[in-house]
């Protein structure tokens, strides 16, 4: 199987177990809008960054250095039982470390919701490792699976907690406790993964050889954090809480770009780990580069030409301030992806400081940007620095990585694409419905026109499969 044809097949996989619940979760953005106010909808987002803060910080990133080193040790074993003995055991003291220390400051948090914060940081933690685990073996079915699980039972409960009992921002924290716990309890038992703990198997060089990997992948994901997140608590510090569910609301749209590249860069990450060392790889990465501009700018520009039909029917006139935050943030989205996708490139080479050095530089400015302009211009701070920090962390990075692969973009297809989202852009804000309709009509037609031949090669991959 060709390279781009395995790479297709694995992310087909991982699609069918995540965007199931993915798609049901957004669509289920009206239930939420309505049963929990905007302050509700502001301490659940404000706790949820949090956690996504923290994670890093417990774990040292050791899940993404399981990740990277079992994909080097499929064949073996032993090999396998020293990473996962010697990582889990970390973590299982990391674990214990934080619990204490909860205990200690415990008395000085004066919040409802803060045992959700210690009993999801420590399920979701765990859940992160475990499923890492499962694309370290390359067992992208079974990691579908647990993706699926963990989503549906957080919907379902979501819908009873939520609408049923009543109860609000409680039901949301209890629903995503219990997902990830289900999860982790399906990828131990699916993956028989006690079996590959041996107290014996423990060795501290290995722990010293991925610790060397991962710390540097904590200042990345805190500036990750930085970018993505900071925003909601400079929007606590000088709006208010409300200002605040109202901008996780326009981020929700921008997080469907996130969530499909995300099942996309599941199996990105391992096939580039894997084909670094190839002759050919300038060519392969140039075309898959072009694939993931071709159609997350198409993506993109299809989410923010519907939004003006689609925005009053999924959201709640209490959050009418997110549509004018919607575009640019979906902008921003997009530039981030493309940075993610050049950090496949950094992590295949096992150059994490070079990973790091870019990400703190990227939140100094979403940062710096965000508190000087949010008393003048309000949300529009908190999106625009997000835009603005992608973008120059894309530029940075497309250049720097030239080092290692030297990929080439097509230049007319990018003005193409410039020209179209400036007119986008002009005519969502004129806000005039039949000029809005029929952008969303050319926008579908560009799209498939940008397309062509991805779908073609997708359309070919699926006849040669069934002849076989």
């Amino acid at each position: 199987m060709s390279k781009e044809k395995s790479l297709l097949k694995n992310t087909a996989i991982v699609t069918v177990g995540r965007v199931c619940t993915q798609l049901l979760s957004f669509l289920l953005l009206p239930l939420y809008t309505v049963y929990l106010s905007t302050e509700e909808y502001g301490v659940v987002d404000l706790l949820n960054t949090l956690i996504s803060l923290l994670i890093p910080v417990l774990t040292f990133q050791v899940d993404q250095g399981v990740f990277r080193f079992l994909i080097d040790k499929r064949e073996e074993k032993k090999e396998q039982n020293k990473l996962i003995t010697t990582v889990s055991l970390f973590l299982f003291v990391q674990i214990i470390i934080y619990s204490i220390i909860f205990i200690i400051v415990n008395r000085f948090i004066h919040n409802d919701y803060k045992y959700f914060l210690l009993a999801n940081l420590i399920v979701s933690s765990v859940a992160n490792y475990t499923l890492q685990i499962t694309r370290g073996f390359g067992d992208n079915k079974k990691y579908a699976i647990a993706s699926f699980l963990s989503g549906a039972i957080t919907i379902i409960l979501n819908v009873a907690l939520i609408a049923s009992l009543k109860m609000g921002a409680t039901g949301m924290l209890w629903a995503t406790f219990a997902g990830q716990l289900i999860c982790t309890i399906y990828v131990v038992v699916s993956t028989k993964l006690y079996k590959y703990i041996k107290i014996k198997a423990f060795s501290n060089e290995k722990l010293k050889e991925i610790l060397k990997y991962s710390i540097p992948l904590i200042p990345n994901a805190i500036s990750w954090w930085v970018v993505n997140a900071s925003d909601r608590l400079i929007i606590y510090k000088f709006l208010d809480i409300g200002q605040n569910g109202i901008y996780s609301v326009a981020n929700k749209f921008s997080n469907i770009i996130t969530t499909i590249y995300g099942i996309f860069n599941i199996t990105w990450t391992e096939s580039a780990s894997i084909n670094i060392g190839q002759d050919d790889k300038n060519e392969f990465f140039s075309k898959i580069f072009r694939v993931t501009i071709e159609f997350f700018s198409a993506l993109s520009l299809g989410l923010i030409a519907y939004m003006p039909i689609a925005f009053k029917i999924l959201v709640n006139g209490n959050y009418i301030e997110a549509y004018n935050q919607i575009p640019i943030l979906i902008l921003g989205t997009f530039f981030s992806i493309l940075v993610t996708f050049i950090g496949s490139i950094y992590v295949a080479n096992k150059v994490t400081k070079e990973i790091a050095k870019t990400s703190i530089i990227t939140a100094i400015i979403n940062v710096v940007v965000n508190i000087v302009f949010i008393n003048k211009i309000g949300l529009y701070a908190a999106s625009l620095s997000t835009l603005i920090a992608w973008f120059t962390m894309f530029l940075y990075r497309y250049y720097d990585s030239k080092k290692y692969v030297n990929m080439k973009v097509n230049k007319m297809i990018i003005l193409k694409i410039m020209v179209v989202t400036i007119v986008t852009f002009v005519i969502y804000y004129i806000k005039i419905n039949w000029i809005s309709i029929i952008n969303a009509i050319f926008i579908t037609f560009f799209s498939l026109y940008l397309n062509k031949n991805n779908i073609s090669f997708i359309k070919e991959t699926i006849k040669q499969r069934r002849r076989g």
